[in-house]
């Protein structure tokens, strides 16, 4: 029996499902909650033509990859120290720890009297919801690293510096992209309690408009476009592992 492909299981799972959403929303006591497919494939089309969702869209981005990217570019060398370094990881674990429990919305009334409503505030409680999340991922990475690979290279004359570049790094490089996938979800669950906030404009924004007015055709639609970005940018985190993680994979072989 041929093996049905991967591809065309995919569409017909997204078939199956949209058919699903389709039946489910046409019982009338669903039907008020769940918008059907065809009354939000409209709403696209208004939010689209208007220009509102292009501009939604763009502020919610601008947002997500602002906060991911600080996160990113703090976790990564807090995590080498933390796993390099006992003294910095007795420091500064137990805050992490600490704050890891404690959920981002909770943060916004600090945030709102620190910075105020501006983008900034939006910025910092994504960056917080990602720094933790990335991490604790890469300290766990780096700290699973062989030690016979360490020893070796210790054994073979290599420096502290060599071994943290040529050893360390590499090793590690996967979990800091497993990092980076768990950072992106992060930022794009978190966005909707930053753009309490005080914000005009953004896909959150544009969720939590629609729900004072029942408008939940534009509700839906705000969360299968979340879905749907947030999907795009995993894909791409995954091509680029594949491309650059591939070595190991020969490795192994």
């Amino acid at each position: 029996m041929k093996k049905i492909p991967n591809w065309m299981l995919t569409i017909i799972s997204l078939i199956v499902g949209i058919l699903l959403w389709y039946l489910l929303s046409s019982i009338p006591a669903i039907g008020a909650i769940i918008a059907s497919p065809i009354r939000v494939l409209k709403s696209f089309s208004t939010e689209i033509g208007s220009g509102r969702m292009w501009t939604n869209v763009w502020a919610s981005l601008l947002r997500v990859l602002g906060g991911f990217s600080l996160g990113l570019i703090v976790a990564i060398p807090v995590a080498f120290l933390m796993a390099w370094y006992s003294l910095i990881r007795s420091i500064v674990d137990p805050w992490i720890q600490f704050f890891r429990t404690i959920p981002p919305i909770a943060l916004i009334p600090l945030v709102i009297v620190s910075q105020g409503v501006g983008e900034s505030a939006k910025i910092s409680v994504i960056f917080v919801a990602t720094f933790l999340v990335m991490v604790i991922t890469i300290f766990q990475g780096i700290r699973n690293v062989d030690p016979t690979l360490i020893r070796a290279a210790r054994v073979l004359g290599a420096r502290d510096r060599d071994i943290f570049f040529e050893v360390i790094v590499p090793a590690s490089f996967p979990y800091i992209l497993v990092g980076v996938r768990l950072g992106l979800a992060a930022a794009w669950t978190t966005l909707v309690a930053a753009e309490l906030t005080g914000a005009n404009k953004g896909l959150g924004n544009m969720i939590m408009e629609a729900s004072l007015y029942f408008r939940m055709d534009v509700v839906i639609l705000g969360i299968i476009v979340i879905g749907i970005i947030g999907l795009a940018m995993d894909k791409f985190v995954l091509f680029l592992e594949r491309r650059l993680t591939g070595w190991q994979e020969l490795r192994q072989s």
